[in-house]
């Protein structure tokens, strides 16, 4: 179970989750309340153990401006959190080659019509597979508000019966409103290949707390665990 604990903005928490045992921890360059620079996040990695993949997160940036964050802040992966550009994910694979950890961002639209929500993130499913320039898809909820980082969740059982109809072997990443509490949850209905956390490990938006990541961490290697069982 690969876990990612996202939205650090200090050395602090990026180390509380490095030593939890998180694989990743994730820095948003995107509009958000937790935004942080690639200046910032430059001291933050040089502290960091190498094996801790090190990811962006990019809204509406160009293929120049991830670039240039990537390599400034010594990052070793970017999640395309913006919208499915599968352009853009094959100009960032010719330039970084598969050095480069590459997530695109599928959203499920948690204040529209249903059958509107189903039927994009469908399409937007297809266009990824079809593409095949990512390493993995992170699953989240997308509000009238924000793409990330509500600790929203959206609707899994419809976006767990559109996996499995649509098939493919791109790898799942789950998030989007997940914390201690529910990650067995949908570890159990996803068996996802990594699950990620932003909201649910704070006690106040880009501040986090110890005790809520290493719960969290548990709480996913047990299921994994208990899934991997049955």
């Amino acid at each position: 179970m690969w876990i990612k604990i996202c939205a650090n903005t200090n050395l602090e928490d990026a180390r509380a989750a490095a030593d939890s045992g998180a694989d990743a921890i994730g820095f948003v360059f995107a509009s958000s309340p937790r935004r942080v620079t690639a200046e910032e996040v430059a001291v933050i990695t040089a502290a960091l153990p190498g094996n801790l993949k090190k990811i962006g997160v990019f809204g509406e940036h160009s293929f120049d401006e991830i670039v240039f964050t990537v390599r400034a802040a010594g990052l070793d992966g970017a999640q395309l959190h913006g919208g499915s550009d599968p352009l853009l994910a094959e100009k960032l694979r010719r330039e970084f080659g598969s050095e480069l950890f590459l997530i695109q961002t599928l959203h499920w639209n948690v204040n529209g019509d249903s059958a509107a929500a189903e039927r994009d993130f469908r399409d937007g499913w297809r266009t990824i597979a079809r593409h095949n320039s990512v390493d993995a898809v992170l699953l989240d909820a997308k509000t009238a508000a924000a793409s990330g980082g509500t600790g929203t969740s959206f609707d899994w059982a419809p976006a767990r019966a559109v996996l499995d109809e649509e098939g493919g072997e791109l790898r799942v990443i789950v998030a989007g409103g997940l914390h201690a509490g529910n990650v067995a949850e949908a570890v159990a209905l996803f068996s996802p290949w990594g699950v990620d956390v932003a909201s649910g490990t704070e006690r106040s938006p880009g501040k986090k707390d110890a005790k809520r990541i290493r719960e969290f961490i548990a709480a996913a290697r047990v299921a994994k665990r208990t899934h991997s069982r049955e």
